[in-house]
């Protein structure tokens, strides 16, 4: 076996592969060998090649090891806060009152707007700091509170700079389809055209986006708007991701595997036909307890049904200032077993292996050989442990591409 350019071998580990399966695939006593940024080797310590001198040797005594965790579905970059809605919902409003009355997303976009680049990423930086204390090593970000040209692309590369600030790995989501701004109250199609003529063809020349979403929805775009938006995606070869079937069934989710979507997230409505059209196009399906938690919703995503079609299911945390405001993808894990019934082998795989898949990122979400090396050492000592508990069982250690945070 050949050991040139191996860096690190970690020993005597409890490893959860979280490769294909229902099940972790966990693997006791195993030593894990980094090349630079990725993963060179993997199999028992008893089959570990002699190594030569100049390769770091660390025990690791047995601790469990995961994939670095990945929230495929974040909201990180905004300024202001909605603590006034959740008093109002306390009082009997809904969400799609307060959004109606010019509030909900709306008031984060004044408040966003606002904002400059530095006001901006000090906060998200320390929003990300948060989920990375969890063991996050890559965070989907979206824009989509800006809602012009100007602001979609500063909140891009506000994105773009948490990425380049820390030791995460940023996906970056365009998300100007996300409410109709004040401006253009009444002239949904008209915003539409600024999205597709103007954002984002600015954001692709820029290569600020890595994807593009939308809401669809009765409070925000319709098929047919969405559809626009994802034919100038697919003109700028950039992968979609669709909000869909949170509030009502608008059929979201069968339009964005039409589109091959990556994902379809929120699916509180999703009905067979939708499952069935992600199944066959092979898009994830997101689940966000979050926000089905803080909205008090009632109509559970089916969860059998995707099981039954074989439909990927991934969780995120959904962070945001109105519907989420969760930064603990840990706890998401949680709430994903209790409300939606997932197990916890459901959920680790989905923040990591089908997380990776929401973002097509095929290099990461599993551990095996040619993976990026994203680890986290687990103070637990089996996997159920990290959905069966929050606040507890932290990362020992994090590693992102062969680096070790510290």
């Amino acid at each position: 076996m050949n050991t040139g350019g191996w860096s690190l071998v970690l020993t005597e580990a409890t490893v959860a592969t979280c490769g294909s399966g229902a099940a972790y695939r966990l693997q006791e006593r195993c030593a894990i060998a980094l090349a630079g940024e990725r993963i060179a080797w993997l199999g028992p310590v008893d089959e570990l090649p002699s190594l030569p001198g100049g390769i770091e040797v660390q025990g690791l005594r047995g601790a469990l090891v995961t994939p670095g965790l990945i929230d495929c579905h974040t909201h990180l970059v905004f300024a202001g806060h909605r603590a006034g809605e959740f008093a109002a919902r306390q009082r009997g409003a809904s969400y799609e009152d307060i959004a109606r009355a010019g509030g909900g997303i709306l008031s984060t976009v004044r408040a966003t707007r606002e904002a400059d680049e530095e006001t901006l990423l000090a906060a998200a930086m320390a929003r990300a700091r948060a989920l990375m204390a969890e063991g996050v090593t890559t965070i989907e970000i979206k824009s989509g509170y800006g809602l012009d040209l100007d602001n979609e692309l500063k909140l891009l590369r506000v994105a773009r700079r948490v990425g380049q600030s820390l030791p995460v790995t940023v996906h970056t989501t365009l998300l100007a389809a996300h409410a109709v701004p004040p401006e253009f109250a009444g002239r949904a199609d008209d915003y539409v055209d600024l999205v597709v003529d103007e954002i984002l063809p600015a954001a692709a020349a820029a290569g600020l986006a890595d994807s593009v979403d939308a809401f669809c929805e009765t409070i925000a775009f319709s098929p047919a708007q969405v559809r626009r938006v994802f034919d100038t995606a697919r003109r700028y070869g950039l992968p979609v991701r669709l909000h869909a079937e949170q509030l009502s069934n608008s059929h979201g989710a069968a339009l964005a595997a039409g589109y091959g979507a990556l994902s379809a997230d929120h699916l509180e409505h999703l009905d067979e036909a939708g499952a069935a059209a992600m199944s066959a196009a092979g898009t994830v399906a997101v689940l966000l307890p979050g926000a089905f938690y803080f909205l008090r919703e009632t109509r559970l995503p089916p969860v059998g049904l995707l099981r039954r079609l074989g439909v990927p299911i991934a969780l995120a945390s959904d962070f945001n200032p109105g519907s989420s405001p969760l930064l603990s993808l840990r706890l998401a894990m949680n709430m994903g077993c209790v409300l939606f019934g997932l197990t916890p082998a459901e959920a680790l795989a989905g923040v990591t292996r089908h997380a990776a898949q929401a973002l097509g990122l095929a290099d990461r979400g599993t551990i095996e050989s040619g993976k990026v090396a994203d680890l986290a050492v687990w103070d637990a000592s089996h996997p159920d442990e990290l959905a069966a508990q929050f606040g507890a069982a932290r990362p020992l250690r994090v590693f992102r591409a062969g680096q070790e945070r510290r």
